[in-house]
């Protein structure tokens, strides 16, 4: 079953494979998934019309709004003595498209600082945006850039991801960021039509990986309902034969 949309900021905790005890932060507007991207593996479903690019609007969660919101969760987790590894920055879209993402990263990280020194903020993108001066300010600004590169060529980009974006363009900006890990999500279909899994697929995002300058890299398949019916999780074997790859250019990898 595909998850519904997450309907207020704050979540969580969730139990994440590689984030451990994580609050969740939601800058999208409420009832639907806003998205520049169209990923085949999507947990939230296929992205709708113009859900698609609606970062103009006037309904997503105001700065002050999404700060109060942080700070009452923190100073809650710290009265009952909760176990909070991170504050993650994800929800269900594109947490950059949030006209105010800067202003909001500003926020959090004061908020952070003043309730929870120490405990590290995280946000999980897509990388469409990173060349966007204000997003790029406000993703240096966080501990940990979790940013999607799963295909190389735009063949396999266009498969997994869905049109509409350049590979090479994408590339460019995450080069320009600092200290990124790399998430990467590998899938197969019946029939092999998407698939980021094979030889020719890999060699392609290895020599991206090259260009982009990352501190880490995640590997990982499946692990809820994906938007594409018929996709299948890439077996565990291939997904360490792919971490060693990594590893050869001398980025270190975990597999999930």
């Amino acid at each position: 079953m595909l998850l519904p949309p997450v309907e207020r900021i704050m979540y969580g905790p969730v139990r994440s494979r590689r984030l451990g005890r994580s609050l969740g932060i939601n800058l999208l507007p409420t009832g639907a998934k806003i998205c520049n991207m169209n990923c085949a593996y999507c947990q939230y479903g296929w992205t709708r019309g113009a859900s698609r690019n609606r970062d103009e609007t006037g309904d997503w969660p105001a700065p002050s709004a999404v700060e109060a919101a942080v700070l009452n969760r923190l100073l809650r987790a710290a009265e009952t003595n909760e176990i909070v590894d991170r504050l993650t920055i994800a929800g269900h879209g594109e947490p950059t498209l949030h006209p105010a993402f800067e202003e909001i990263a500003t926020r959090v990280c004061a908020v952070r600082d003043r309730v929870a020194p120490g405990l590290p903020i995280a946000i999980l993108s897509n990388s469409t945006t990173a060349s966007r001066a204000g997003v790029k300010r406000g993703l240096a600004m966080v501990d940990e850039r979790y940013m999607k590169l799963d295909a190389g060529d735009p063949f396999t980009y266009a498969r997994i991801n869905g049109p509409g974006t350049s590979i090479g363009s994408i590339v460019d900006a995450l080069a320009a960021l600092p200290s990124i890990i790399v998430q990467a999500m590998f899938v197969m279909q019946d029939g092999g039509e998407v698939d980021n899994s094979h030889d020719r697929a890999v060699n392609a995002w290895i020599a991206a990986l090259e260009q982009v300058h990352a501190v880490g890299v995640h590997i990982y398949t499946l692990d809820r309902t994906p938007a594409l019916a018929s996709l299948r999780r890439v077996p565990q074997r291939r997904l360490r034969e792919i971490a060693e790859r990594v590893r050869a250019i001398q980025v270190p990898a975990h597999v999930f």
